[in-house]
Parts: structure tokens; C-alpha cells; sequence
């Protein structure tokens, strides 16, 4: 397992796609380097205070690079980024 720091929403001048954002993997460096992880599965794991609910994650999906070293990742759910 790898962990990555989760960077900013994908988006543009007028629009926002809150699905995808752009995760800086540790130790990733080069482009080469990041399409090692394209097509693999991603993990956004937290921890919440409610009863039952240990360490509840989101799962997606790394898709593209952006840039040097940084991965898009494309979610399920909007929730990932939440503010």
C-alpha cells in the first residue's frame, strides 16, 4: 500500500467536476513513475467519531496523469473531497 496526498478538484474556468481529483503519490516522481499506477484501484480512508463506523473509505479508480507526478483519480462519489 502507497499513500498518496490528495491535491484539488479537477476543473475548469466555470466548471467543477467533483468525481475526479489529482492525488500526489508519495515516492512518484516522473511520468514514468506514474503510469505504473493508471488503472488501478484507490482508497480514501478516514477516520469519523460516530459509533460503528471504524474507518470508513471511498473507492476509485487512477485514470490518467497530470503533469509530472501527480495521478487523476475518478470516484463514485462526491464525497471524497468534501468541505
Amino acid at each position: 500500500m502507497v499513500k498518496g496526498r490528495q491535491g484539488e478538484r479537477v476543473r475548469s474556468k466555470s466548471n467543477q467536476y467533483p468525481n475526479t481529483s489529482l492525488i500526489q503519490i508519495e515516492g512518484v516522481n516522473t511520468k514514468e513513475e506514474v503510469a505504473w499506477y493508471q488503472g488501478k484501484r484507490m482508497a480514501y480512508i478516514y477516520k469519523v467519531k460516530r459509533d460503528g463506523y471504524a474507518c470508513p473509505l471511498h473507492l476509485g479508480k487512477s485514470f490518467q496523469a497530470h503533469g509530472n507526478s501527480v495521478v487523476r483519480a475518478k470516484s463514485n462519489s462526491s464525497q471524497i473531497h468534501g468541505s
